[in-house]
Parts: structure tokens; sequence; C-alpha cells
């Protein structure tokens, strides 16, 4: 499937120190940073967080350990920053004032975001911890598996930044409308992520006699991980149209 690109504002050099000081403004002190804002921040790391497996699956492919743990360390620091606001939107996000959207279905799109880059974390531990080789048999399949996953999470990604447009309308309107539309390519996305995954885990299955009885089982679990970043993806997308559904 086609690869959309979106170039998004550099938030590397930022620590998590940004996300947990409420700084010196009254509002801020009082009602906690802004949590529509942190939502995209955290999108965006996420979003980071999964860019950089199809590297690491090219550089464990070319023997590359090097690159490997460089781009396992990236994914850590990335990880640990998304999770920084994942705890600061958790702390702070208000009880008391009024949000104009449910504070569940946003907590429940915080944690679908998070989840991406917790299970690119731990599909980077894997394979740096037992060292995996990829199966000759699978070789072909996996990286188109692998980029039309990270397709789905640039989809989600690129919704994400309608959130301050839709918060102007309400959350309604043509607006919302668009983001539907979106929505509904997401869910298509990932359904096309699916079908490419089922072919993998059929050449998996093809060549289960050619490799160790273990490293099949550890693959398998690979295979669903990967997989599981396009679900996530299309569940941040999915939790976006119950809120506006709802309003």
């Amino acid at each position: 499937m086609a690869i959309i690109e979106i170039d998004y504002l550099s938030i590397n050099s930022v620590t998590s120190n940004r996300y947990t000081m409420l700084g010196t403004n009254p509002l801020g002190r009082l009602f906690g940073p802004n949590p529509f804002s942190l939502l995209k921040q955290h999108m965006r790391l996420a979003k980071d967080c999964a860019e950089q497996l199809p590297a690491l699956f090219e550089a464990i492919l070319a023997g590359k350990r090097d690159e490997v743990l460089r781009l396992k360390s990236e994914i850590d620091r990335l990880e640990n920053e998304a999770d920084a606001i994942h705890k600061t939107m958790r702390q702070h996000l208000p009880r008391t004032f009024m949000l104009p959207v449910d504070r569940r279905d946003l907590l429940d799109l915080l944690d679908m975001q998070d989840k991406i880059a917790n299970v690119t974390q731990d599909i980077a531990g894997l394979l740096v911890e037992r060292q995996m080789e990829i199966p000759p048999g699978i070789q072909a399949p996996l990286l188109p598996f692998v980029n039309e996953c990270i397709g789905v999470v640039r989809l989600s990604a690129i919704i994400m930044e309608e959130m301050d447009e839709l918060l102007e309308t309400g959350f309604s309107g043509p607006e919302a409308r668009k983001v539907s539309g979106m929505i509904d390519r997401l869910n298509e996305a990932e359904q096309e992520s699916d079908d490419t995954g089922a072919a993998v885990s059929r050449a998996l299955f093809a060549h289960e006699d050619q490799i160790n009885p273990v490293s099949v089982i550890f693959w398998y679990r690979l295979l669903e991980w990967i997989g599981d970043t396009a679900d996530y993806a299309e569940a941040v997308g999915n939790r976006l149209r119950l809120m506006i559904a709802t309003r």
C-alpha cells in the first residue's frame, strides 16, 4: 500500500521535564498542561518510536549489530519520553474543569497511543535480547508487512494533527466529517496490513521445519506484535470517532 509521509515539528530535543513542569502561568497551575496539546505531542512520539522498526529490521538483515543497538536505544528514548507525557496527562487531566469531550474517552485514546510505543519497545527488546535472525523464508514479505503497519501508524498520527481543528469546531460540522473520512481510510489500511501479516504467517508456517522450534514460537509472537502497532493505531482513530459521534 502507499505510505503517506508527513513532516512533524522536531520534538527530539524535548525532555520529560517539559511535560512535568506546569510553569508560572496561573491558569496552568490551576488546570495543568493543555491535555490536547500533550495528546498530540504524545502521538508524535509514539509515531516516531514505531518509525524506527523498518530500519531496525533492515539492520538485522544486514548483520549490522551496532546499528541494531543504536536503533533500540533510540526506541527506548522515545518510549521514555512518551511515558513521561502519559504520566503527566494522567496526573493533571482536570477532573472538575469542563472538558469538551468525556475525560474517560480522552484517557482511553491516550492509552491506545501509548501502546504503540510500548509494543515497539517490546519488539526491539525481543529482537536484541535473543539476537534473533530473520528466517530466509520470511525475509521477502516481512519488510513490506512492517512498512504497512507503520503506514497505519502514520495515518493515525496525521489524524491526530486535526485535533486543534476539531476543538475549534466542537467536534462537529465539516471538520468532523473530514476526520471521519480519514478514519475510514485508516480502517482500510489496517485491514490491508492484516492481510499482509497473514501472508507472512503462512510463509513462516511453510518453513517451520527449517527453523529452531523455539525461534518459531518467538517469530509468531513478533509477527503478532508488529501487527499490534497497526491495531493500536486503528484503535486511536476509532476512539476519536467515538468522541465525534457523541457530540
